[in-house]
């Protein structure tokens, strides 16, 4: 049963090798702690996401929770996890908004990839993973998660750090280093931590040198301005809904809103489908290392759930949904995996989701912070890739394999394009995909059998985002700052 949770022994002490199941729980009182652990830990990403992605942080803080308790009934409570937002489609939909496209066809493209990513769990569901691993070997699974990081390189570089490159560089420095310095449950909020540091860095400079000239965001252009202004933040209400997506002076407010559906950014977002597949199977084997269960009956059950997340979020004009990493982080620091826990967070998060002062907060981060961060976050996306191909032992000195992900990756980090009309050009990530995963296939059909079959012995089997000897990924690239092995020793050098 999902609901319905066994005491563990008394329910308040916890000896030095008790594990918590996730049909388990503790007094109610260290399940709520637990749970608002979890809510720190997928805080900073669950909303940084939605800012870059230009949606409503409130409305997808809100929309997490909700998507984690579907996420939770779907698997039937055997695979404890946290939906926060997914960063796996920021780099389609700056593409989006780069062609012009509106924020309901950014959510109405997302809404597709989501219901494309909850069929493809049913048909795993029914026909077993290994339909999934021929199609998407590691070779082409890890370029597209690269293209995907690295096409967001013109982001950061035009719109986030020239706002501020000062404090952008100070931000980077300082996520760097609290995400490799310290150990444990520090290293895993660098995120959220850089976020406090930027703002105060943000308001010191503000009194100590005044206002900056630079490109404003919020004005489209160069101005005279304060990096930090919390005025909407003490005009907003404690609690109400997040608000609707409307034109206030010239300029798109972005809340809740039906999407409406473009073909164009429908092909750029497919892409991130692969990389979340890769992402979920990587979860789901890194929560049955450490819960020592066989999950592999509720891999398509995840990915389904995963989907349909996503799908209920952006039907309201929300971020697209995955499971997090950080909270997998969290539950091998505590060994409790109870999903008590996960419902008090999503509660939590929902009740967050209901405060537009926080909302108001949250869109008030000032762009050299974002800069500070993303450029970091984003970077690791693209490395995660190369990750991918490292822990599956992809051989490159194959051509195989070298050559169509080669062509796929230049094309969609290079932004090239083909031009079908005048209304209709496909390129960057999409193009980038269809080929490395066209090519990769076309490049095996045609290859002599003895390259065949040293692609299939080396890195035919996918273990997804570094799923070996217990470690875990995370296609969001927030959680692999730096991660121990679950239960394992610290392997920093």
């Amino acid at each position: 049963m999902a609901l319905g949770w066994k005491l563990h022994g008394d329910g308040k002490t916890l000896g030095p090798d008790d594990v918590v199941a996730p049909d388990e729980r503790l007094s109610w009182g260290k399940t709520v702690g637990l749970g608002a652990q979890h809510v720190v830990a997928m805080f900073g990403a669950t909303f940084v996401f939605p800012l870059v992605m230009g949606l409503n942080p409130q409305l997808a803080i809100m929309m997490s929770g909700i998507a984690t308790i579907c996420f939770l009934l779907i698997v039937n409570g055997k695979v404890p996890s946290y939906l926060g937002t997914s960063a796996s489609f920021v780099g389609a939909v700056a593409a989006i908004r780069a062609q012009g496209g509106t924020t309901q066809e950014v959510t109405g493209a997302i809404l597709v990839a989501g219901l494309v990513l909850a069929l493809v769990g049913v048909a795993i569901h029914f026909l077993g993973s290994s339909v999934l691993h021929k199609v998407l070997p590691p070779v082409v699974t890890g370029a597209v998660v690269m293209l995907i990081g690295f096409n967001l390189a013109p982001v950061v570089a035009g719109i986030y750090w020239p706002q501020d490159q000062w404090v952008a560089l100070l931000v980077m420095a300082f996520t760097i280093v609290f995400a490799v310095a310290f150990k444990g449950f520090i290293s895993r909020i660098a995120v959220f931590l850089a976020l406090i540091f930027g703002f105060v860095i943000s308001w010191l400079f503000d009194k100590m040198f005044g206002q900056i000239t630079s490109y404003d965001a919020a004005a489209g252009k160069v101005t005279t301005h304060f990096r930090t202004n919390f005025s909407g933040v003490s005009d907003a209400s404690w609690f109400g809904f997040p608000p609707h997506t409307e034109m206030v002076a010239g300029k798109e407010v972005v809340g809740w809103h039906a999407p409406s559906f473009s073909v164009a950014a429908i092909l750029l977002v497919l892409p991130a489908v692969i990389a979340l597949i890769a992402e979920n199977t990587g979860h789901v084997k890194a929560v049955a290392e450490m819960t020592k269960s066989d999950l592999d009956p509720y891999l398509g059950r995840a990915i389904a759930a995963d989907g349909v997340g996503t799908v209920i979020a952006s039907s309201v004009g929300g971020s697209p949904t995955t499971t997090y990493a950080e909270n997998i982080g969290v539950m091998a620091a505590t060994r409790v995996y109870s999903t008590a826990a996960y419902y008090v967070a999503a509660v939590v998060a929902i009740l967050f989701g209901l405060s537009p002062k926080f909302g108001a907060l949250v869109s008030s981060v000032p762009g050299g912070v974002l800069g500070g961060i993303t450029v970091v976050l984003y970077g690791m996306i693209g490395l995660l890739g190369a990750k991918i191909w490292k822990e599956n032992g992809v051989d490159f000195g194959n051509p195989i394999n070298l050559v169509p992900v080669s062509a796929g990756i230049i094309i969609g980090i290079g932004g090239v394009s083909l031009k079908f009309s005048d209304s209709f050009e496909l390129g960057g990530i999409a193009l980038g995909t269809i080929v490395a995963v066209g090519a990769y296939h076309l490049a095996r059909a045609v290859a002599p059998a003895d390259l065949r079959e040293r692609a299939d012995a080396a890195g035919g089997t996918m273990i997804s985002l570094g799923q070996r000897e217990g470690d875990y990924g995370d296609a969001d690239g927030v959680d692999d700052l730096y991660q121990d092995a679950p239960g394992g020793p610290d392997r920093r050098h």
